[in-house]
């Protein structure tokens, strides 16, 4: 009997133990991979990762999507660093493609973990709710791609916040990884350019400018793509002010 009793809560646990482990993984990455993977590393070893990816370019490049997708997966420090590698050894293209397949793959990665974990069983408290918690899970639920690709594009959304949110929505997963593989292209083209031209900035002895994708020539053309994924919720609110 006793064996029984407790077999629901560890089930529970089960279910849990990768979205712990990945909690787990960030906290000791936040203290213990910083300094790996920093700019400083990626200037200190560019020599060596340049002679490395001549010599064995397929390698290297399956190498790198295999860290972003841990990186990501694992949500530890250096997303942008690791960006501006794929730019700095492989171009602006195939980097940004490299980049956004690697994150793509980290990121359906953490939604699974956190689905798991979590997202059944929230999605259906929120489904038989009632209130506000229903109202909010009825809207997602009616603009699914429009707000999937909304915190996709907004550059103010955390990258592990846009994943682990549609897991406790229940978001299926083909909506997921299609919107996450397009909604984080404008951002990596952004960022991946940078780490193109990361020679010069080594060069002369500088740092690259992270917060480029909030200049103007860049935010304005990315707010044009978030008016465009938000248009369909504005359009359903106007019409069912229209019917009431």
């Amino acid at each position: 009997m006793s064996d029984m009793t407790h077999t629901p809560d560890k089930t529970a646990l089960q279910k849990r133990l990768p979205i712990i482990a990945v909690a787990v993984a960030a906290v000791l990455g936040a203290f213990f991979l910083r300094d790996y993977l920093s700019f400083q590393a990626l200037q200190e070893n560019r020599e060596a990762l340049i002679a490395f990816r001549d010599a064995n370019y397929v390698l290297a490049v399956l190498i790198f999507v295999s860290v972003y997708i841990i990186i990501v997966g694992f949500s530890l420090p250096g997303a942008a660093i690791a960006t501006l590698t794929g730019g700095f050894l492989f171009a602006t293209f195939p980097g940004a493609l490299y980049n956004v397949i690697g994150a793509t793959i980290g990121a359906t990665a953490i939604f699974t973990a956190a689905r798991i974990g979590f997202g059944d069983k929230l999605a259906d408290k929120m489904e038989t709710g009632s209130g506000l918690v229903k109202k909010i899970k009825d809207g997602i639920d009616e603009n699914q791609w429009s707000v999937l690709f909304l915190i996709r594009l907004v550059p103010a959304v955390p990258f592990f916040v846009a994943n682990l949110v549609p897991a406790l929505v229940d978001v299926p997963y083909r909506r997921f990884i299609i919107s996450t593989f397009l909604g984080i292209i404008p951002g990596s083209v952004v960022y991946t350019s940078v780490g193109a031209g990361l020679g010069e900035v080594f060069e002369r002895g500088e740092t690259p400018n992270l917060g480029i994708i909030f200049e103007p020539h860049i935010l304005l053309p990315i707010l044009g793509l978030c008016a465009l994924a938000a248009l369909p919720i504005v359009l359903k609110a106007v019409r069912g002010k229209e019917g009431i």
